[in-house]
């Protein structure tokens, strides 16, 4: 299924949704993508090293539920999404649900200033080579910014959402993935 959404972007010439008025940005609808464990794409192969310096792969979590996060600081939605992802983070790390953001427009500093008034406790990637974003573009299409993407515990592409999170809407995605049996 084909989505088209178009992300954070400065000056952008459609209309902009509420969120985000005069500020010259549009972001996804919100719209959300799920797929059943037969039609899932992957393993996705994701690695890069996060703005501390430290190597970074989602293979090291196969077995858990893994929530990518593409998001850069000036982006008025990543800004607004990024108390629940947080809680997220917090309150599903004992249930093997890991956490990566993933920014490839900002220095380290300016995302490092980010994560600390958000309180931000898991990584992000520091994508300025694109890597991480074509290796997403392989497996699911990421066409707005902030772009949510759920994976099984295999590493396959189980959801996604365009746009700015739903709480409630992510963490049913994680709940649902968490109660699927693992694969021997």
């Amino acid at each position: 299924m084909a989505l088209l959404a178009t992300g954070c972007t400065p000056d952008s010439a459609t209309s902009t949704p509420d969120d985000v008025v005069d500020q010259g940005y549009q972001s996804g609808d919100g719209s959300t993508t799920t797929w059943a464990a037969g039609d899932r794409s992957g393993p996705l192969e994701l690695s890069g090293t996060d703005f501390a310096g430290t190597a970074q792969d989602v293979a090291d979590w196969r077995g858990e539920v893994v929530v990518l996060n593409t998001w850069y600081a000036n982006c008025p939605p990543c800004r607004a999404e990024a108390p629940d992802l947080a809680a997220l983070s917090a309150d599903y790390a004992a249930d093997g649900v890991q956490l990566l953001g993933i920014n490839r427009t900002d220095d380290a500093g300016t995302a490092q200033a980010f994560e600390r008034q958000f309180e931000v406790p898991y990584p992000s990637l520091a994508d300025s080579d694109g890597a991480a974003i074509a290796a997403l573009q392989g497996t699911v299409p990421v066409n707005a910014v902030p772009t949510t993407i759920v994976l099984d515990r295999e590493g396959k592409v189980a959801g996604r959402i365009l746009g700015l999170a739903d709480p409630s809407t992510l963490r049913s995605m994680v709940d649902e993935l968490l109660a699927e049996a693992p694969t021997p």
